[in-house]
């Protein structure tokens, strides 16, 4: 345990008397709980984790290199490292391929550091049974984020800012500001080590902190405090509109299929003119207001339009509103089943191939029994397309796919997601799940069954 100078001691019991009843009273952490610390070496995780060992938290220390600045980084995690060597806590660290992972992903440096540090703590949170992780975020980088959502139009749910608990993540010192983090970590003597990057206003939130923040100080040297309050206001009237939505959002949202979420039309009618109560119902989605007010605008028009946010697709159906996943981008629009294979999986379906003598005819749902002795492999499971035929099982001719779709009121999402087992020749077997082909049917000259089990 690190001996405090007489000067020092006072900060030390007033900082760990705030910050445990920030933990108790806020973030709601149990005695015993364990807590992986997210370390970078600066300031704010530096006086965090020394906080959490000064208290004698069960706690681990996690630290990320995202090998972007070299031996700057190194510095960071050696600093990291002794200092947890020092204080006999269990350090965790992982170098990570930054800049690889942002090109394949697509994205920035900045959201890919993010994904990487997150989906790693988590991994790591599970691995050494702990409860939380503990990210150094102080009431400054709080109120930052709150004049950040302003400039992008983010609403009431923006000017919460930072939570102090959401999931398993917390804030163990959100209730210091950025001066108070600095003085505590030069009276208490703790290194730590500056990302120049943060000194930089080419970044938005840098600029905020560095220019806009310091001229709301002139203007109310008290400006931190107050934006304290006013962000629990914000949380408070979110909370009490949540309240009202989330009843409404239960009974009319109806969940089908795993992640598929039904919403009859005749429900949301008499709504079409409350735009903001429509977007607040869609928001979970990530439907931005514009999105919602597109939809309304036709809503009484032709169904099969489709309105996108970032992750889900939006459906109006003849009935009903429809909202699913978008899929994951993929290639493969077909496989082959060769002969001898017994289990494969495509799309969102799995599948399980045996061949049995003749026997009764299976009625059951998911399961097509083909007369094996037509089968030309290697057979083909893929995508239906425009202009595919097949000969419904108890008809004579042939129909579209098309048109078969209409009959059964298949919608977008639907048929979208029809798979077809297809013979060598390019004949369709079956419609997956709906229909099999009349040509392939079991008769009285068949020998030997090919079954087809969907699950």
């Amino acid at each position: 345990m690190k001996l405090y100078s007489r000067f020092s001691l006072p900060l030390v019991m007033e900082l760990l008397q705030r910050f445990n009843a920030f933990l108790t009273e806020t973030v709601h952490i149990e005695e015993g709980d364990k807590v992986v610390l997210a370390v970078s070496g600066g300031r704010d995780s530096m006086l965090m984790a020394h906080l959490f060992v000064t208290a004698g938290y069960d706690c681990v220390i996690a630290h990320c290199n995202f090998q972007l600045r070299d031996a700057e980084a190194d510095a960071d995690e050696a600093l990291v490292q002794d200092y947890a060597a020092a204080n006999n806590i269990p350090f965790y660290t992982n170098r990570f391929d930054t800049i690889g992972y942002a090109e394949a992903e697509g994205i920035s440096i900045q959201m890919a550091a993010r994904d990487l540090r997150y989906a790693w703590f988590e991994s790591l949170r599970q691995e050494v049974g702990a409860k939380w992780i503990a990210v150094a975020q102080h009431l400054n980088d709080h109120i930052e984020t709150v004049l950040l959502n302003l400039t992008r139009g983010t609403g009431l749910l923006g000017l919460q800012g930072i939570l102090s608990k959401r999931g398993t993540i917390i804030r163990p010192i959100l209730f210091l500001t950025a001066s108070e983090v600095l003085d505590a970590v030069q009276r208490l003597q703790l290194s730590y080590r500056d990302d120049q990057s943060n000194f930089s206003t080419k970044y938005a939130r840098n600029k905020i902190r560095l220019e806009i923040v310091p001229k709301f100080k002139d203007i109310a040297p008290d400006f931190e405090q107050t934006m304290q309050q006013n962000i629990l206001h914000f949380q408070e009237t979110n909370a009490l509109l949540q309240s009202f939505i989330t009843p409404i959002r239960e009974r009319l949202f109806i969940h089908r299929s795993g992640e598929v979420v039904y919403v009859k039309k005749e429900e949301i009618e008499p709504h079409t003119n409350n735009l903001p109560l429509l977007f607040e119902l869609f928001r979970p989605w990530g439907f931005t207001k514009e999105v919602i007010g597109d939809l309304l605008r036709v809503f009484q028009g032709e169904p099969g339009r489709v309105f996108y946010s970032d992750a889900y697709a939006l459906l109006l159906d003849r009935d009903y509103l429809i909202l699913r996943p978008l899929d994951a981008k993929t290639e493969v629009t077909s496989i082959p089943i060769n002969r001898g294979d017994t289990v494969f999986s495509f799309g969102r379906k799995n599948f399980t191939i045996s061949y049995e003598e003749k026997g009764e005819v299976c009625r059951e749902h998911g399961i097509a029994q083909i007369d094996a002795d037509l089968l030309i492999f290697p057979l083909h499971m893929r995508y239906w397309r425009e202009g595919d035929y097949f000969v419904p099982l108890g008809m004579s001719g042939r129909k579209k796919l098309s048109d078969f779709f209409i009959q059964e009121k298949l919608n977008l999402f639907e048929k979208k997601e029809v798979l077809l087992l297809v013979n060598g020749n390019d004949e369709i077997i079956w419609l997956v799940n709906y229909r099999l082909d009349n040509r392939y049917k079991m008769t009285g000259s068949t020998k030997k069954v090919f079954t087809l089990v969907c699950k």
